[in-house]
């Protein structure tokens, strides 16, 4: 089942362009990252999902058109801005209350369960939580609402290595409990490298390459060469070359892995350096 639809998407502030004839497909139940550079369009792409932008091209989410049927889509699709938006001055407790009230798919006792488990007191005030505890908070709220769909955009964004790491094993968490798809948004390509099923770069509003982790390494390969035998592994026309302590590290895309081991010592890039190779001239 095809969770999100995207065809030829195109968004302009002025004359630069945040999408740029974007297309992609995103199926049901896979945790996909969205990795760019900042000001790539991933908070644009993001906001169109969630229907909170209207976009030129055909774009559906949950069968839905996001702009027009929005009300709709919140039944099913939950979503973490990068900046926060939990009013500071009411109680956990009353927050809980206020979202079981307006919300018909909400489960009150599933987040006051995954609260109980963090440091977040229930009659604690919101400005008095740490920025780590808000985000914790928040996707507590979210992650307890039915919904097929969950999008993150940049939500570990200013928080400490501890916390990210935390935010990210609750998502797997719920993933793996609720199977639902979720969308992460970050521009930190390692930190959510482990969980991710698939992976879409986007570079000034275009999709520059869409993914399936587990098939990157028949893809994509690395080659660490000697001076001696630059010029002979240039000859596969490598996506990427760099020099590296130990000589030079060209990254091939769908070239032939037994020639190229006769080189060098061949591996398989991490979506760091994959991401870095993709980018080239884009950036």
């Amino acid at each position: 089942m095809t969770v999100i639809s995207a065809d030829h998407l195109q968004k302009k502030y002025g004359s630069n362009f945040a999408l740029d004839d974007f297309s992609m497909r995103i199926d049901a139940k896979r945790i996909v990252g969205l990795i760019g550079p900042n000001g790539a369009g991933k908070t644009t792409l993001l906001r169109a999902i969630m229907g909170l932008n209207h976009v030129e091209g055909r774009l559906s989410v949950l069968g839905l058109d996001p702009y027009t049927q929005r009300h709709l889509l919140m039944r099913s699709a939950s979503y973490i801005a990068d900046v926060g938006t939990l009013p500071r001055w009411i109680k956990v407790c009353e927050l809980l209350d206020f979202v079981d009230g307006v919300h018909p798919s909400f489960n009150k006792q599933q987040a006051t369960a995954t609260l109980n488990t963090t440091n977040i007191k229930l009659d604690a005030r919101v400005k008095t939580l740490s920025k780590g505890m808000v985000t914790q908070l928040h996707l507590a709220l979210v992650s307890s609402i039915d919904a097929e769909l969950l999008v993150l955009d940049e939500p570990t964004l200013g928080l400490d290595i501890i916390y990210r790491q935390e935010f990210y094993d609750r998502v797997l968490g719920d993933f793996h409990e609720h199977k639902r798809s979720i969308i992460i948004s970050t521009h930190e390509v390692r930190e959510i490298e482990h969980i991710l099923t698939d992976v879409i770069f986007i570079a000034k509003g275009k999709n520059i390459l869409s993914i399936a982790t587990d098939e990157i390494a028949t893809r994509f390969h690395q080659l660490s060469v000697s001076e001696a035998d630059l010029s002979r592994a240039q000859a596969f026309k490598p996506i990427s070359q760099r020099t590296a302590w130990q000589g030079h590290e060209l990254i091939f895309q769908d070239a032939d892995p037994e020639k190229l081991q006769t080189l060098g010592n061949l591996s398989t890039p991490n979506l760091a350096e994959l991401f870095i190779a993709c980018m080239g001239d884009v950036r």
